[in-house]
């Protein structure tokens, strides 16, 4: 699941620009976009381009074919067809391709680093460059609001520096509003599955070249079922910001000037982009298959299709409860949208004689036993990104279900303060809006309660007797994640020195997870991801258990052991966590 913003700068609040929509592509199509869309309401002539959908619309969608190029950038190219005078950004490692480079430039891409450093003097100059068209209006333009592709196929959180650019005109009253509509993108079946469960294990992503992409053409022989397009409604920045900021500060300054974004300004930009990122989460279309992989990855061993059949249709339901948008075919048997989505993801699953097992890659010869490890391995993240796209539907319920069990009681003060601890600890693999802890426990135990799986009574909650398996799936949605950060924190805690450089963090407790495996101290293959390592890497710097250091030009970590021990017995419910005074209930 991808998902792009359209934004507009306008004078008056704005209608829903666009419907929803659905596109189906018989082989092609797989393509995603996180992007914000800028433009005057006074003249928002958006047509259909049928000229250039006529000339260019083929190779568009020829070029998302290949699974290194993002597919993000396929969409792009198609909502090109339809919207008018687009300009969108694109990292500059694709303007040294042959063709294609030009083709993104003469599109209306304009290329950026992906990092920007230290450095001033581009920072000013990229900055000038966004405020100019969109004080202007010349052109919309269009970039990922979560500044980079995602390999685990949840939604990432966002980055702000190009969402400073774009609001900074209307913090310095250039322009009267700037409208945000969320747009969200999903897919039956994506291109890049393979390459990106690879990449989660090691293996360097291929470098992105002409020659390679035309080589990539057999990829249309496949099928890839349905993409999915939901746009939103505008959600308009001056009325979220009424109040919450004081925009004199800026009187003081030529407006000509860039200016760093002060702590108020840049609490009010996260909020808003997280915001976003949440809208455009709730409008995902999910498949079948999305559901289907919950019930096999808590199979791995294997389960019978009739099994997979009725388990998926009661999380159907579930799901449904929870505010799910599910493109659920209507004129069939549940029997045959199984059949159909295993046959749709046949490199993933297969059904013989009745029951559904994962798909290993087949090797010449023997393999040893850490190859077969990382096969299967393989198998079950290509599995796991297609879950990962309807996770947040479960999120906030499944982590009340989790505090349910490692608080030390049911009473809502400390089953809040368990949710918290979690929410602080996992706020890198999910995305809530900062400052919103309270309003995410209450959506989780509020989804329960409607749902009758809880009950409350004199501030305590309790699980309600038919409510014990829903609870029992809830907190199995959430255990290899629980584990991969045990066995992170176990790793640092009884392995490693106290200091260690990153670029040798990821192969070392790679290669420490795969002897537990091995052993079978560990039973979750997601702890090989290396989205999760760095991630739990991200939580102990932002809880102070490890501290970051500049040495020779590189990165280097220094571990505070006992507070990482101290986050590891929170984790397993040995301590009670303690709050802040602005995240009580």
């Amino acid at each position: 699941m991808w998902t792009f913003l359209l934004c507009h700068i306008s004078c008056s609040p704005m209608t829903s620009l666009f419907p929803s929509l659905q596109l189906e592509f018989a082989s092609i199509c797989r393509f995603c976009l996180s992007c914000l869309y800028v433009a005057k309401l006074h003249n928002p002539s958006f047509f259909i381009h049928i000229f250039c959908m006529y000339m260019y619309i083929f190779f568009y969608l020829k070029m998302a074919i290949k699974s290194y190029l993002y597919s993000s950038y396929g969409t792009t190219f198609l909502l090109h067809c339809f919207i008018n005078l687009s300009i969108f950004i694109s990292p500059i490692a694709l303007m040294g391709m042959k063709l294609i480079g030009e083709m993104f430039r003469r599109s209306g891409a304009f290329f950026i680093r992906r990092a920007i450093g230290s450095d001033k003097l581009y920072w000013a100059v990229l900055s000038e460059y966004v405020r100019t068209i969109v004080r202007t209006g010349f052109a919309p333009v269009e970039f990922y609001v979560e500044g980079l592709r995602s390999r685990t196929l949840k939604s990432v959180t966002p980055k702000l520096g190009m969402m400073n650019m774009v609001l900074e005109p209307f913090f310095k009253g250039e322009v009267f509003d700037i409208s945000l509509v969320p747009i969200s993108i999903s897919y039956d079946r994506v291109l890049e599955g393979s390459l990106l469960a690879h990449e989660l294990l090691g293996v360097p992503k291929p470098k992105e070249t002409t020659r390679g992409l035309l080589k990539a053409r057999t990829v249309l022989k496949e099928d890839y079922g349905c993409m999915h397009v939901y746009i939103g409604s505008p959600v308009s920045v001056r009325e979220r910001v009424n109040g919450k900021l004081n925009r004199k500060q800026y009187n003081l300054v030529p407006r000509y000037l860039p200016m760093k974004p002060n702590k108020e300004t840049q609490e009010i930009v996260s909020g808003l982009a997280h915001t976003m990122v949440r809208l455009q989460e709730r409008h995902v279309v999910q498949s079948p298959w999305n559901l289907m992989a919950f019930i096999v990855l808590q199979n791995l061993q294997g389960i019978d299709l009739d099994q997979l059949t009725h388990r998926t249709v009661w999380l159907k339901r579930l799901a449904l409860r929870f505010g799910a948008h599910l493109n659920w075919p209507k004129h069939i048997s549940d029997s045959e949208v199984m059949s159909s989505s295993i046959t749709l993801h046949h490199s993933i699953v297969c059904c013989e004689r009745g029951r559904v097992n994962l798909v290993e890659e087949a090797g010449q010869g023997p393999v040893s036993q850490e190859e077969g490890m990382l096969r299967r391995a393989a198998a079950v993240l290509m599995c796991t990104s297609y879950r990962n796209q309807a996770l947040h539907i479960f999120t906030r319920p499944a982590m009340v279900a989790i505090a349910m069990t490692t608080a030390a009681n049911n009473r809502t003060d400390d089953l809040f303060r368990r949710f918290n601890f979690l929410l602080e600890l996992f706020s890198n693999e999910f995305v809530f809006i900062p400052g919103q802890a309270v309003q995410d426990f209450e959506e989780g135990c509020s989804l329960l309660q409607q749902s009758g799986i809880i009950g409350s009574s004199n501030k305590e909650f309790y699980v309600r007797d038919d409510g014990q398996e829903t609870v029992a799936f809830l907190r199995a949605i959430l255990q290899p994640l629980i584990e991969s950060y045990q066995v992170a924190f176990r790793f640092l805690c009884e392995e490693s020195s106290l200091t260690f450089r990153e670029k040798n963090f990821l192969p070392i407790v790679r290669s420490f997870i795969m002897k537990l495996l091995i052993s079978g101290e560990v039973h979750s293959y997601e702890c090989l991801s290396s989205d999760v390592q760095k991630n739990v890497l991200s939580a102990l710097l932002r809880l102070a258990a490890v501290t970051k250091t500049k040495v020779d030009e590189q990165n280097e970590f220094t571990v505070n052991k006992a507070a990482v021990k101290r986050i590891w017995d929170l984790l397993n419910g040995e301590l009670t966590p303690r709050i802040s005074s602005d995240a009580r209930l």
